[in-house]
């Protein structure tokens, strides 16, 4: 039995302007970023519908604490509903591009959900309306047939008021929408869908470490992962350097964690080492330039790196990551940062297939599991978008 954990979360704030569609001005068709004169602060209220191996049982549990990072052994918050685990009757939709949809493909490749759950994948670019995919034939998803994922939006809520957000996990026969709460997503994956689950997956939420594990991942969440976006769509120069000093102020602590720790939580990989890598695979490609988080690059750093090199190296983690898809994505929709469009050619990323030396600290990814087998050929992300063969 798990325990209940909720995690201590922040205030919430004006609607996110990352990875969403967001009011246009005249000088933008693809939404504005940056609140001039303001702190960034992202609005974390989705759709918090939960797909549950026992959907009574999860009704009868107490409603959960507001949670910015997900929370473990509690119910449905109110008006959320609960809708039965089924293989193949849904469809995650999560563009390449974005940390937090990868997040979700990382976690359903560890855990071998592949043939429960189907992939859809929008275009890295969108308009202010929606993702669209328009990377498929037709410019609509093989499976639900539609342009853009606003339409699954509005086909489960027509009037729905908030951003278009990948990752989102759709159901089929309706073309709805069933949620967007990327951090309790990736949690359900791991508790709720193990009937699914490969031989051999990793158990990425320990019950031994869980008290350890929430408060790194909050502050992975809080300092790094949205810490990065602080920087980049700050307002002011006293808002930008406030985030410019928290995020450093964590990654020291990070790589000072990191030279005596394979991994964040020890000997193996976690839920909390798959929050962090998506931040880190775009460090130096986006965030370290686009996002003036320049202090030094993640390569200059030696144990966040090692660490980084090693995941990326892991099955599972590097497959997933399409760098030309993340730059286009950053560079070309974030059009009141980088007003050209212009995308840039650097950085060289055969180094990311360096040896990584991680071994020296003990343990291995997987513990007592198993590396999931090689990426299906329709997953695989293009030649030339990665350096892995």
């Amino acid at each position: 039995m798990i325990r209940r954990h909720a995690p201590e979360t922040l205030a919430h704030g004006r609607p996110r302007l990352t990875e969403q569609t967001t009011e246009t001005d005249s000088h933008s068709t693809r939404g504005a970023y940056v609140t001039e004169g303001q702190e960034f602060t992202r609005d974390t209220s989705y759709i918090e519908d939960r797909i549950v191996a026992d959907p009574d049982a999860v009704r009868a549990l107490p409603a959960p604490p507001k949670s910015e990072i997900g929370v473990l052994g509690f119910g449905l918050s109110e008006g959320a509903q609960a809708w039965p685990v089924e293989a193949g009757r849904y469809r995650l939709v999560a563009a390449p591009a974005c940390p937090w949809a990868n997040r979700t493909v990382i976690v359903r490749r560890l855990l071998g959900l592949e043939g429960a759950l189907s992939l859809g994948r929008p275009g890295p670019t969108h308009d202010a309306r929606s993702w669209t995919f328009d990377l498929d034939a037709g410019d609509r998803d093989p499976v639900l047939g539609t342009e853009r994922l606003q339409e699954n939006y509005f086909a489960r809520f027509p009037d729905y008021p908030r951003g278009i957000t990948v990752p989102a996990i759709v159901d089929v026969p309706t073309g709805g929408v069933v949620t967007n709460n990327y951090p309790q997503i990736t949690l359900d994956f791991s508790t709720e869908w193990r009937e699914f689950h490969r031989e051999g997956a990793p158990n990425l939420l320990p019950e031994e470490k869980l008290d350890e594990m929430w408060p790194i991942i909050k502050r992975v969440f809080t300092e790094v992962n949205n810490g990065v976006y602080r920087c980049g769509f700050a307002g002011s120069q006293d808002a930008y350097d406030a985030a410019y000093g928290r995020l450093w102020e964590a990654m020291d602590w990070l790589e000072d964690r990191l030279s005596t720790h394979r991994f964040l939580l020890g000997d193996t990989i976690t839920e909390a080492d798959v929050r962090l890598f998506t931040t880190l695979a775009r460090f130096d490609p986006v965030y370290h330039g686009h996002f003036k988080a320049n202090r030094n690059k993640l390569d200059e750093m030696e144990h966040l790196w090692g660490y980084a090199r090693e995941l990326f190296q892991t099955p599972g983690f590097g497959d997933t990551i399409d760098f030309v898809q993340i730059k286009q994505h950053y560079y070309i929709t974030h059009e009141d940062i980088n007003p050209t469009g212009i995308v840039p050619v650097g950085p060289d990323l055969s180094s990311w297939l360096e040896p990584h030396g991680r071994e020296r600290l003990g343990g291995s990814p997987f513990g007592d599991g198993t590396p999931p087998e090689p990426i299906a050929d329709d997953e695989r992300v293009p030649e030339g978008h990665t350096p892995l063969t």
